[in-house]
């Protein structure tokens, strides 16, 4: 097996960018969802009920500043941007505790599981796609740990989807259906829930081993 994709969602709930390299520190991806987006009242709010959001584009500068659609974050453009997507007063905020994770700082996808799925692999949002993985052979992979290089990673259980699957990645356009086929198909649950075990350096290419502990 290795490692297909790497995606990084700098932005929470904005469309993401796809990387060769990434590093891996103790919250998964250095840089991924270190920005939210707060309405009026300070709460959080997503794609799922504000999918226009999909259709940024959240990216890090080479300096580390994030970008949304190529603006600075907290410029006023992008200000203004949010604002009529969230509503007045919603803005970005900048977050990097582990809370800003709605499960674990890492979503690993197969591209067995993906292509049984049938559909782009962004509407799974991974940061990470296994190539090499027969089927939907990831459902027996809970307890085990992916080993690249030095990087360990620990894999917890299988992925509840939600209705963001629904929106095509392009067009923003809905479709229940193809949420509603996880759950007729795959009994809801899509992708596998990780966390980091040990950190460190991963490119697209490098081999990916799994391991389960000894009883």
């Amino acid at each position: 097996m290795w490692i297909k994709e790497i995606w990084r969602y700098p932005v929470k709930t904005m469309a993401g960018e796809q990387l060769q390299k990434a590093h891996i520190g103790e919250l998964g991806i250095e840089g991924d969802r270190i920005i939210h987006v707060e309405n009026a009242n300070g709460r959080i709010i997503t794609s799922r009920t504000h999918p226009r959001f999909l259709g940024l584009n959240g990216s890090l500068a080479e300096d580390g500043n994030p970008l949304v659609d190529g603006m600075l974050w907290n410029s006023e453009r992008v200000g203004s941007l949010v604002a009529q997507i969230g509503g007045e007063g919603a803005k970005l905020v900048k977050y990097e505790g582990a809370e800003r994770f709605d499960v674990l700082p890492l979503l690993v996808a197969t591209d067995g599981a993906v292509a049984e799925f049938g559909y782009d692999v962004r509407r799974l949002r991974p940061n990470l796609v296994i190539g090499g993985v027969e089927g939907m052979a990831e459902r027996d992979w809970p307890g085990a740990s992916l080993h690249v290089g030095e990087t360990v990673i620990g894999i917890q259980d299988l992925r509840l989807r939600c209705i963001m699957t629904s929106f095509d990645p392009e067009t923003i356009v809905q479709d229940a259906k193809i949420t509603q086929s996880i759950y007729n198909r795959f009994e809801g649950k899509l992708a596998l829930n990780c966390f980091v075990i040990q950190g460190g350096e991963i490119a697209v290419g490098d081999q990916v081993l799994l391991k389960y502990d000894k009883a």
